[in-house]
């Protein structure tokens, strides 16, 4: 492990001893896009995004707006990527913006994102119990508390954490796996059959169409919203085989191989129910009816009760790998030591699984505290845990993408003159930097909207105050251990790979 040069003890010295790494060389480029696939979770922004994307935001034209997510996601990853080739670390945003735009910007953001990954966990275990509470008691006809199946998830997640990313890839390709195929399944069964019952129509995936409807601009940000968590590749890096190649592959992969199926599932469920019967069928009061008739219909019952249960299995993935993402960025401000005592806590991985296990069991006791807190308050887990916390992890991430943008054009200005290219380290990341900008624009005058029951809610209207508050914080401790402990504030975002290291 290595820091930028003139900032850190050289390689090998006694004192670099003290900064813990993780497990080397332990997952490849498959499980590198399995685990950033599974924070995106396709089959939960599938059911639960295009239902009200069709009912309440740009109609038939749900497919369009993944199109252009996609095509806009694919631009803003030219400038991450080629910032990946140069810099490899497990604080992904956190040492990207700080090689960038400098220490103080770097731990404003690196805050901001692991605010972000730690109240995304919560969250996907409020849809996750949701789903797993319905599903048992449809089809069994027993009825368990939501809670029950909080305290399960919690487990699960930080048993996965400890034994390291291998074992949590092990899982999260079984289940998303599963998930890919019955909703995969349901495309392809509706394109064989001719497209349902008025054939083929080519208007849900015109781009045109993703700026009409009810709310073109609520469609568009749930379209994005779908992606949320695709950039955690850069975080594995550290533990993944030749980091240089794979990130940046791996990233890729997961911006156009998501999209593409997105555009494919949302455009082949609304062909399958009919253009006009799929926006009834999501404007009902069972929403999820615009995939369980297609696939009742074109692939059989058997495949509805299926889907139900991988609803919840795919929550999981998420949930499982939003877990790991918040335990590595823990690890990696810990590591650094932040704060003094984290260095020695969070900063510290296991001896024998080079997991961040002590991170982890943070991160699962905080968000132990944000669901008792919403089951004290007797809030629903789905409109209110799942709704409210996504929107606010949501918002904290898109600010940090954003920035990141620009923090690629100012790196590869000022430190690697020779590797500028006028598309991939200006024009790609200027455009990536302002589009993320107009996402949060987009979430901001649609939040309301977008939390349906709970859009009067104070965590709700606190939403954009508390993001700000974060990075504010950020701004502010990186000015005081600029004064009073520069030695700390040196190695802020800094800490690299040392085989990999800033080039």
């Amino acid at each position: 492990m290595a820091v930028d040069e003139g900032v850190a003890p050289a390689a090998g010295t006694a004192d670099e001893e003290t900064v813990h790494r993780l497990k080397p060389n332990a997952v490849g480029l498959l499980g590198v896009v399995f685990m950033a696939v599974a924070t995106a979770a396709p089959i939960t922004a599938m059911t639960g995004n295009v239902p009200f994307m069709v009912s309440s935001g740009n109609g038939i034209g749900a497919p369009a707006s993944y199109l252009v997510a996609m095509v806009v996601l694919a631009i803003f990853s030219v400038g991450f990527t080629s910032m990946a080739k140069h810099i490899t670390s497990t604080g992904a945003f956190y040492g990207f913006i700080s090689y960038g735009l400098g220490r103080t910007a770097g731990l404003a953001s690196g805050l901001l994102a692991t605010f972000a990954y730690v109240v995304f966990e919560p969250a996907l275990i409020g849809i996750f119990s949701t789903f797993a509470t319905t599903t048992l008691k449809d089809q069994t006809g027993v009825h368990l508390p939501w809670w029950a199946f909080a305290i399960l998830m919690l487990a699960i997640n930080a048993t996965g954490t400890w034994f390291g990313v291998s074992v949590a890839e092990k899982l999260l390709v079984v289940l998303l796996a599963t998930e890919v195929t019955v909703l995969a399944a349901m495309a392809v069964s509706v394109a064989f059959h001719g497209g349902g019952p008025h054939g083929f129509s080519l208007a849900p995936v015109d781009p045109v169409n993703a700026f009409k409807g009810t709310s073109a601009g609520l469609g568009l940000f749930f379209a994005f919203w779908s992606w949320v968590g695709f950039e955690s590749t850069a975080m594995y890096g550290e533990e993944s085989r030749d980091p240089k190649k794979i990130i940046p592959k791996a990233t890729m992969i997961s911006v156009l191989g998501v999209g593409v199926f997105y555009v494919l599932v949302s455009w082949m469920a609304i062909t399958g129910n009919g253009e006009a019967e799929a926006v009834k069928a999501a404007s009902s009061a069972n929403p999820l009816a615009l995939f369980f008739n297609p696939t009742e219909r074109y692939v059989g019952h058997w495949a509805v009760d299926v889907m139900q249960w991988l609803m919840i299995s795919g929550s999981l993935a998420c949930g499982m790998a939003f877990h790991n993402c918040a335990a590595r960025y823990l690890y990696a401000l810990g590591r650094e030591g932040v704060l003094p005592s984290l260095k020695n806590t969070v900063g510290r991985t296991h001896p024998r699984h080079g997991s961040p296990h002590i991170a982890g069991l943070v991160q699962t006791v905080v968000s132990a505290v944000l669901i008792a807190a919403f089951w004290i308050a007797g809030k629903d887990p789905y409109n209110a845990l799942y709704v409210l916390l996504a929107i606010l992890g949501t918002m904290a991430i898109l600010v940090v993408q954003a920035v990141c943008s620009f923090a690629v054009l100012v790196y590869f200005r000022k430190h690697h003159p020779e590797s500028r290219h006028w598309f991939r380290t200006f024009t790609a990341p200027l455009i990536g930097g302002i589009a993320m900008l107009g996402v949060v624009v987009l979430l901001v005058s649609n939040m309301g909207v977008a939390a349906g029951a709970e859009s009067g809610s104070l965590l709700l209207k606190a939403t954009p105050w508390l993001v700000a508050l974060v990075a504010a914080t950020g701004v502010g401790y990186a000015q005081y251990l600029k004064r009073r402990s520069p030695e700390r504030y040196a190695l802020l975002g800094r800490t690299v790979l040392e085989e990999t290291k800033e080039r």
